[in-house]
């Protein structure tokens, strides 16, 4: 499919390699293209939804979106109050985060929202993180995205979107960006992406309100954003590439502040989903076991007990981490039975007996914890996966097929599927799945390898001739559409 009317137009995009920050690219002038014509009149929301999914395919492919449901949750989580309560409640959104360490959100196409993990360790209260998600959403509703884009007529989807992955991505990873860019290029067509300073302050306006209405303190947009200024004085030329995208200035700060207060003033305490997750975060990001447990020892001498709790936490997954289960077990063994009520303590158990080999003791608390907490994602998955190394093939794809509608077209899910019928002795099932997941991780060639290996196999029905026909079909016509355009 192609967008409707879109007009011609040849922007240049520069990308300057920094010294001072090597994991950075210096992005001049920016511009994120308009989906529409000089009228006015936008893609269809089907044709949006369509790109936005193209989009972060297309974004699997270049950068580590994560795949820990715990984390995907509570990102969610998050999005939906915000979005509940913005000034267009109707607009579909995704929410998600990037393992990246540099600082950084942005908003794609069709509602995706992303947020790195270095922005998220970097905020010290929940409503910072949510005053940045809360823009975000600004962003989407009012349409920036879309008045800022100029594509080259009949631009594809799929190379829009590829073309627009790339670029965020190049914000980030020099030597990935480039390569993805070039691999989307089509000829002297190029991107750039910056909002303006009235893109700006109309999204902190809806920003703060949707923040207020979601009952997180709109002060903290001011807050986080000028230390996020007060930051740059360390990075030099090599500043967060939020601020690149979202220049903020004084003035900015100074009117954001003036609407803060006309909220009255209360505590927001931040949730223990926040905490958790910051920590899980900071495990992951960090490789030093040393520094990582000096980090949580630290937090363990100070502040309350459920923030205490938080802290040893932590340092029962930085023994996960480092495969000492016995230590790992005792501590999250410990925090289950004192906080029965927090999902992540009995997981994060199940999950030590489960990498340490116990699969019995595994399956005995993933079924307990599925049973206290009936509609947790994480916990089902996780526990999926435990039913599959136990052979237990049937009632594994039984829990997995409970999983939410929202988790359905996620990468994991299809992979999950894809080695569930494998065990089941259905290659042509299993190849079609993971033709699925290759497709949704944003590798189309790979997926259609996968289809034309399930093809091969004997004994196929009508009705998975079928199936498989149209998936091809589908798949070759999307890369079809990307060689055009290169």
């Amino acid at each position: 499919m192609k967008f409707k009317r879109l007009s011609v137009a040849s922007v240049a995009l520069s990308l300057t390699l920094l010294p001072a920050h090597p994991g950075a690219i210096e992005i001049e002038k920016l511009q994120l293209p308009d989906m529409g014509d000089s009228s006015g009149t936008l893609i269809s929301p089907i044709e949006e939804q369509e790109f936005g999914a193209a989009f972060f395919r297309n974004l699997h492919s270049h950068a580590e979106i994560s795949q820990d449901l715990e984390i995907q949750q509570y990102i969610q989580n998050i999005g939906r109050q915000l979005a509940a309560n913005s000034d267009n409640p109707s607009t579909p959104f995704h929410f998600f985060v990037v393992m990246d360490p540099n600082i950084n959100a942005f908003a794609g196409p069709g509602g995706y929202i992303g947020v790195n993990s270095g922005l998220i360790l970097l905020t010290e209260a929940e409503s910072e993180l949510a005053s940045v998600m809360a823009h975000e959403i600004g962003h989407v509703t009012q349409r920036h995205l879309y008045r800022q884009i100029e594509a080259a007529s009949k631009m594809s989807i799929p190379t829009v979107a590829a073309t627009l992955a790339a670029i965020l991505i190049g914000t980030q990873s020099p030597r990935m960006g480039q390569a993805a860019l070039m691999a989307v290029q089509a000829g002297s067509i190029q991107f750039q992406i910056n909002f303006t300073r009235d893109n700006e302050k109309e999204a902190d306006r809806v920003g703060m309100q949707t923040l207020a209405e979601s009952s997180f303190d709109p002060r903290s947009m001011p807050t986080f954003f000028e230390r996020l200024q007060q930051s740059t004085r360390f990075y030099g030329k090599g500043v967060p590439e939020f601020l690149r995208t979202h220049p903020v200035s004084e003035s900015r700060i100074a009117d954001t502040r003036g609407r803060a207060e006309s909220y009255p003033y209360r505590q927001y305490p931040d949730s223990m989903a926040y905490s958790l997750t910051k920590a899980k975060l900071y495990v992951l990001n960090t490789h030093d076991k040393e520094a990582a447990l000096k980090h949580f020892a630290g937090l363990e001498q100070q502040g309350t007990t459920e923030q205490r709790a938080v802290a040893r936490y932590g340092i029962g997954l930085v023994h996960l981490k480092h495969l000492e289960y016995q230590s790992a077990s005792e501590i999250f063994q410990q925090l289950a039975s004192q906080y029965p009520n927090q999902p992540q303590y009995i997981a994060a158990l199940a999950r030590t007996a489960m990498d340490n080999h116990q699969f019995d003791k595994a399956n005995q608390l993933f079924a307990q914890a599925s049973q206290s907490f009936p509609n947790n994602d994480a916990i089902k998955i996780e526990y999926t996966r435990c039913l599959l190394k136990n052979d237990k093939i049937q009632q594994a794809r039984q829990v997995l097929l409970s999983l939410s509608n929202s988790q359905k077209d996620q990468p994991f899910y299809f992979e999950t599927l894809a080695q569930i019928h494998a065990a089941l002795k259905q290659p042509a099932e299993s190849h079609r799945f993971m033709a699925e997941y290759y497709f949704a991780s944003g590798q189309t060639e790979d997926a259609i390898m996968q289809i034309r290996l399930a093809k091969q196999e004997k004994n196929l029905n009508y009705q998975m001739q079928a199936i498989l026909d149209d998936r091809l079909n589908f798949f070759l016509s999307e890369l079809e559409e990307m060689k055009k355009k290169r």
